[in-house]
């Protein structure tokens, strides 16, 4: 996979998940802020989805198994839309920390295809 763009992919939900610790510490729920970071996050999933499709077609395999890998693919994109769904359904300080933890396992599911892209 690209490394510079799953070191991005790594990074970008961390601050997400740091900037909803912060509001969740300040007792404020989610917002119109936390909903904008979290779809760009989900944009540079669907990016990394998208690369990750062109990279398989094009004759790439990942070395630690290709049913895995694509389980991974395929689940990673709908972690966030899941919280947000949570954390619109319940509006008190907690749905920060919902999806928070969503963007803190976004860069676990991005290290892990990596690892079994490598084969590591």
């Amino acid at each position: 996979m690209n490394a510079a763009f799953s070191t991005v992919m790594e990074f970008a939900p961390l601050a997400a998940a740091l900037f909803c610790l912060v509001t969740l510490v300040l007792n404020k729920p989610m917002n119109g802020v936390h909903l904008a970071a979290v779809a760009l996050v989900e944009l540079g999933l669907l990016a990394f989805v998208v690369l990750a499709i062109v990279r398989l077609a094009t004759g790439g395999h990942p070395a630690g198994g290709l049913l895995t890998f694509v389980f991974y693919l395929v689940g990673s994109p709908l972690v966030l839309p899941v919280a947000v769904v949570w954390g619109l359904m319940d509006r008190s300080r907690w749905s920060s920390a919902v999806v928070g933890v969503a963007c803190l396992v976004v860069p676990v599911l991005i290290v892990r295809m990596n690892q079994v892209w490598s084969g590591a």
